[in-house]
C-alpha cells in the first residue's frame, strides 16, 4: 500500500508541476546544447580525436588494464570490506562492555577519516617501509576496506537493532544465549534485510578506486588519462572512462535492485536498512512487533 505525505495536487497543481518539469527539461537540454557547441569550437568533437579509441592498441595498453586493475582493487576491498564490517558489526552488538566500546571506536574513527587520506597514509608508509611490492595497490585496498568496511559493520549492527524484538525473544525462548540468538537467528535476517544496502556500498567502493589515480594506482581513470595525454584528446579519454564507469556502475545498481525486490517481505516486520550516517550514533531501541 503507497501512502501520501502531502495533499494530492488538484487540475491546476497538476499543470503548474508540468509546466515547472517541461521548464526544466529546457533547460537542462539548453544546457546540454551550450555544452556541445563548445566543444565543437574547440575542436573537441573532431573524428580524429575519437579515432584512438577504435584502435586495439588504445585497449590493450591503456583501458583494459586499466579497467582490470580497477575491478581486481574493487573486487579485493570488497571481500575483505565485508569480512571486517561483520567482525567489528558483531563486535558493536557484543554483550561485553570492553569489545562492544573497542568496536565502536574503530568504526567510528575510520568512518571520519576521509578515504582519500587513508590512501595517502598507507601508500607512504608502504613505500618508505618497503613492507610490500605494489604500494599503490595495496594502499588503495586498505583505504577502502577500512572505510567501507565501517560503514558495513554500522549496517550489521543498525539491521540487527531493525529486526523486531521477537526474534530474540524466541531465541531465548528455545534456550539460546544472546550471543548464540544474534549468530543463529538474528545475523541471518539482518543479513539478509541489508543485502540491497551492502551491494549499493560495492558501487561506492568501485568509484572510490578511481582516488588510486593521486598515488599512482593504474587504475582506469589513470590510464585513461595517459591516453589522453599520448592523443591529445584528452576530453575525450575521460569520456569513454566515464561511460566505462557508468556502465560497470550501472549493472551493479540494477543488480542491486532486483535483489531487493527479491529480499522484500522475506524478513520477519518487514525491517529495513538505513544507511548509517556519519555523525556519533547511539544504541537505538528495537522496533515492537
Amino acid at each position: 500500500m503507497s501512502s501520501v505525505i502531502f495533499d494530492a495536487p488538484g487540475p491546476r497543481g497538476r499543470r503548474r508541476i508540468m509546466a515547472v518539469n517541461v521548464v526544466g527539461v529546457l533547460v537542462v537540454l539548453g544546457v546540454l546544447a551550450w555544452v556541445v557547441w563548445g566543444l565543437a569550437r574547440q575542436g573537441q568533437l573532431t573524428a580524429t580525436k575519437w579515432e584512438p579509441f577504435a584502435t586495439a592498441s588504445a585497449w590493450e595498453n591503456y583501458l583494459l588494464p586499466g579497467l582490470v586493475a580497477t575491478l581486481k582493487a574493487a573486487a579485493i576491498a570488497i571481500v575483505t570490506a565485508n569480512v571486517f564490517g561483520l567482525l567489528f558489526g558483531l563486535g558493536r552488538l557484543s554483550e561485553h562492555a570492553a569489545l562492544r566500546w573497542v568496536s565502536g571506536a574503530v568504526v567510528e574513527f575510520f568512518r571520519a577519516v576521509p578515504v582519500l587520506i587513508m590512501m595517502l597514509f598507507f601508500y607512504n608508509v608502504f613505500a618508505f617501509s618497503g613492507a610490500v611490492g605494489d604500494p599503490a595497490f595495496y594502499g588503495v585496498v586498505v583505504a577502502l576496506t577500512l572505510y567501507n568496511g565501517s560503514v558495513i559493520a554500522e549496517l550489521v549492527r543498525s539491521g540487527v537493532h531493525n529486526l523486531p524484538r521477537g526474534q530474540r525473544e524466541a531465541g531465548l525462548a528455545i534456550g539460546l544465549t544472546p550471543a548464540a540468538s544474534l549468530r543463529l537467528v538474528e545475523l541471518p535476517q539482518a543479513l539478509i534485510a541489508m543485502m540491497p544496502s551492502m551491494i549499493s556500498q560495492l558501487v561506492v567502493i568501485l568509484k572510490d578506486t578511481g582516488l588510486g589515480y593521486l598515488i599512482n594506482y593504474a587504475e582506469l581513470l589513470r590510464q585513461a588519462r595517459l591516453l589522453g595525454s599520448s592523443n591529445a584528446n584528452l576530453l575525450p579519454a575521460l569520456i569513454v572512462a566515464a561511460v566505462l564507469f557508468i556502465a560497470i556502475n550501472y549493472t551493479l545498481t540494477t543488480v542491486a535492485e532486483r535483489v531487493a525486490r527479491r529480499l522484500d517481505n522475506r524478513v520477519a516486520g518487514g525491517a529495513t536498512i538505513q544507511e548509517p550516517s556519519i555523525e556519533m550514533e547511539t544504541p537505538m531501541p528495537r522496533s515492537r512487533t
